[in-house]
């Protein structure tokens, strides 16, 4: 049984509203600048150019490896400092909407920006391992017509702090940082990974993703591997390259199709990044290697991508790269004209796969009963009327000084 839980919370740096008008945030959010970042942004509240290196460094501490909050945590730091630090930034977590639990376990939050939007954010528990997919935009522009962020029109990039803030929070939710008083090697930990597979197109948002995923893989921090982030793309060619320079995360594809004409429907990107291209790009991709394979995602659609013919096209297209496949059931949601393939036909599909040698596991469906599986996140953030959302701002805020 799905168990929605309402754990709505107030935002401390939500948007004032004067006059009718959101006001932006009075204080700056620490999260998500790197130590380098978080020393400019000292410098910048009037700390001294040596003393900011140090506290850059401790408040990088409090924030990724205790989960700090606030900053009264920071004991190693004095109360005149900290008083200065609350003065000048804050370190509020996006709001949460809500949380649902899938029966199986899996966890989607709905979260809020300080401007009002909505993203979200899906947990994706496993033996040995815990998967977060993290959303880079609120909405999407590339309109994949077999995914529901797809249906939602582009509304903003996210921060690179908005995009740390999702990791943040499933942490919390997790309960994995470690006990008050306890050693900082005193690590519960349950998210091990991290995809970028969330709302919107990673390479579209590449500054902020490329800075977040820094602070995520950050060895002082939250310390999560570079070889345990992946990052999927529809086939942004001229970023994929800069990707492989300059994040170094594991790389996947959202495929879909072997002929242009069905991805040009499918992905309609690839009306502008066809096949071919894609793939060149591919196997020039830095680090590429037997142990550092691309994963290939492919939607498994009835009638329209999972004949015998397409997987042996499948394996042509991708011979000479190290690649996983990975074959994905199609997830239905509201208005979809897909459907998902027939088990046998999936089955038929992965043993051409398998037996070229491509190592093509099946993606087990996760979170369908709460919309959190592959392709089933949407906010609704593009459908809230201007007047609705003042509305709705004002009453969370009635109590904030004008």
């Amino acid at each position: 049984m799905t168990q929605p839980l309402d754990i709505a919370r107030a935002n401390p740096n939500a948007p004032a509203i004067v006059g009718g008008v959101v006001s932006a945030p009075a204080r700056a959010s620490l999260i998500g600048l790197s130590r380098p970042a978080l020393a400019a942004a000292l410098q910048g509240a009037g700390v001294g150019e040596r003393e900011s290196r140090m506290r850059a460094s401790q408040i990088f501490n409090w924030l990724y490896v205790r989960g700090a909050t606030s900053f009264d945590e920071m004991t190693n730091i004095s109360k005149a400092m900290r008083a200065t630090l609350d003065t000048h930034f804050t370190l509020s977590r996006l709001d949460i909407v809500s949380e649902q639990i899938s029966t199986d376990g899996t966890r989607k939050w709905l979260l809020r920006l300080a401007d009002g939007n909505e993203v979200e954010t899906v947990f994706i528990p496993e033996p040995g391992r815990g998967t977060l997919c993290v959303s880079s935009q609120v909405g999407c522009t590339l309109t994949c017509t077999f995914c529901h962020t797809g249906t939602q029109r582009l509304v903003r990039n996210l921060t690179a702090g908005e995009i740390v803030a999702q990791v943040l929070i499933a942490r919390d939710s997790l309960d994995e940082w470690p006990q008050v008083n306890a050693p900082a090697t005193d690590t519960r930990r349950t998210l091990t990974n991290v995809v970028m597979m969330g709302m919107g197109e990673p390479l579209y948002n590449f500054d902020a993703v490329r800075d977040a995923l820094d602070v995520v893989s950050d060895g002082d921090g939250l310390s999560i591997s570079k070889r345990r982030i992946t990052l999927s793309t529809s086939g942004i060619v001229p970023e994929i390259e800069r990707c492989g320079a300059e994040m170094g995360v594991m790389l996947a594809i959202s495929l879909h199709g072997v002929r242009d004409e069905v991805r040009d429907e499918l992905v309609p990107i690839n009306k502008k990044y066809p096949i071919a291209e894609l793939l060149r790009a591919c196997r020039h991709y830095p680090g590429l290697s037997n142990a550092r394979r691309i994963t290939f995602e492919y939607v498994m659609l009835k009638g329209v991508n999972d004949s015998n013919q397409d997987a042996k096209e499948l394996v042509r297209l991708l011979k000479g790269i190290p690649a996983k496949i990975n074959l994905i059931p199609f997830n239905p949601w509201p208005g979809t004209r897909y459907e998902c393939s027939d088990w046998d036909r999936i089955e038929a599909f992965a043993d051409i796969v398998n037996k070229a040698g491509y190592a093509s596991p099946v993606r087990t469906p996760r979170g369908r009963d709460i919309l959190a599986a592959c392709g089933q996140l949407k906010s609704e953030s593009e459908k809230e009327r201007a007047s609705v959302r003042m509305a709705r701002l004002r009453a969370e805020n009635q109590d904030a000084p004008i």
